[in-house]
């Protein structure tokens, strides 16, 4: 029985990076992958997908050309295997680049294969059995598909397989209208797809302010995609060539014919095939696997980081899930989960960055609170490069001066975000950046003029 002084499951974004730093500190390090190293943000998340919104976006302001004096004869089509071919060449360098930095490392051994706990001090791989004192599970998560009538007998994409495809769907159907959904559905939209967005809650996006959400409806609408919100009682069936969906909603009951569905409605830990259940390590009832706020399992030598522990699921949380657990591990340094600030972007164009509470997070708390908003149309930035859509909205602490939370739908907000998400960290007083000279003509100019306007909220 190979014995290493710890064992991790699982080759995304924090796994490989916790590798490197215990091999670097002398231990005798196994990694282990059942399919494609870098995890879901490499393979089948942000990498794929962004680079998707790239060339959406290549077309979508092609098509604009005439408004900047720029003319295009003969109209823009969109070659999807090409587009296809530029997604695996760049999610190439990133997955083959994980994998050769483990390999290369003296102290890690790699293998390949499905490992599940033989005991909390064991794995099986294939025929192997592995054996260490501790265990880091880095296993992420995968698409949830809903159990929806006659959704069984119909092909249907998920995320990952949403990402094969090399020609465009006629009419796509995308059920789920949060992050993912939105994406695909602007995405395939530009690249000249007739979409159609179904969402259960009553409206898209539904942990956002109804403001962000009306506006994102908005921009989708206005690029031709259909949004129905607030649906129920789905039901799929196969009609020829094309799939129905039939749904319920307050407005009555009705019927979306497609060519192409995809299911977007959220996404389940990859726990359940991992004989967590030999390990004695707790999970709720989702399957998520229970951690303190150090990233330790119930179960002392096992700690769980990234998409599967439920406590983010992006790829920023299972990074820095990867720096607390080796800032307490190596450097003394007791470093919690607690102590990071919400923060994320929806990838739509325009992109939403979002950071700490909500309005109506805000509002229920009771905190005496300040807010301002502009939109985008009103920043010289925005309206230079012609993308005037959106709005930004920040909130403070009346008593504090620190910012409670942020929302930037426009432009550069994926950007612009971090600079509002740095001052949350310092816990500096807003009035540090009010007073702040920034550069024009940018996006970030006008957040000083926007914290010298706060009203009561």
């Amino acid at each position: 029985m190979p014995q290493y002084d710890a064992i991790i499951i699982g080759t995304g974004q924090a796994g490989p990076s916790l590798a490197h730093r215990l091999a670097g500190a002398g231990m005798r390090v196994a990694i282990v992958e059942r399919h494609r190293f870098g995890g879901t943000c490499v393979n089948t998340g942000c990498t794929p997908t962004k680079t998707l919104v790239a060339s959406a976006y290549a077309a979508h302001l092609a098509r604009r050309a005439g408004e900047f004096g720029v003319m295009i004869e003969g109209g823009v089509t969109v070659d999807m295997k090409k587009v296809k071919e530029r997604k695996n060449y760049v999610l190439g360098f990133s997955t083959r680049g994980v994998e050769r930095s483990l390999r290369s490392n003296p102290m890690i051994s790699v293998y390949q294969g499905h490992a599940r706990f033989a005991s909390s001090r064991s794995v099986v791989v294939g025929s192997e059995t592995l054996s260490a004192a501790k265990f880091f599970i880095n296993v992420g998560g995968r698409a949830f598909v809903p159990d929806i009538p006659g959704l069984d007998q119909v092909d249907y994409f998920t995320n990952s397989t949403m990402l094969d495809l090399d020609f465009v769907p006629p009419h796509l159907i995308v059920v789920g209208g949060s992050y993912i959904g939105l994406e695909f559905a602007q995405i395939y939209r530009r690249f000249g797809s007739k979409v159609t967005v179904i969402e259960m809650a009553r409206r898209l996006i539904a942990r956002e302010d109804e403001d962000t959400s009306a506006a994102v409806a908005d921009i989708l609408n206005a690029e031709g995609i259909g949004i129905h919100v607030g649906v129920h009682g789905l039901k799929v069936a196969k009609r020829g060539k094309e799939i129905a969906v039939s749904l319920d909603s307050e407005s009555g009951a009705s019927e979306v014919v497609g060519t192409h569905i995809l299911m977007a409605v959220g996404r389940c830990p990859n726990t359940d095939d991992l004989g967590l259940d030999k390990a004695g390590v707790a999970t709720d009832k989702r399957g998520f696997i229970q951690v303190g706020d150090q990233l330790q399992t119930n179960v002392p030598g096992i700690w769980a980081m990234g998409d599967c522990n439920g406590k983010g699921a992006f790829t920023h949380t299972s990074y820095n899930d990867f720096e607390i657990v080796a800032a307490n591990l190596l450097d003394d340094d007791p470093r919690r989960v607690s102590d990071r600030i919400l923060a994320y972007n929806l990838y739509t164009d325009p992109p939403l960055g979002r950071v700490g509470m909500t309005e109506a997070e805000v509002r229920k708390s009771g905190k005496p609170a300040l807010m301002a908003t502009m939109p985008m149309e009103d920043v010289s930035r925005a309206f230079e490069k012609g993308e005037t859509l959106g709005f930004m909205k920040i909130l403070v602490d009346r008593e504090t001066k620190q910012i409670l939370g942020a929302s930037i739908l426009g432009t550069a907000g994926d950007e612009v975000i971090h600079s509002i998400l740095d001052l949350m960290y310092a816990k500096a007083p807003y009035t540090v950046m009010q007073r702040a000279m920034h550069i024009h003509p940018t996006v970030s100019e006008l957040l000083p003029t926007m914290l010298s306007e706060l009203k009561p909220l």
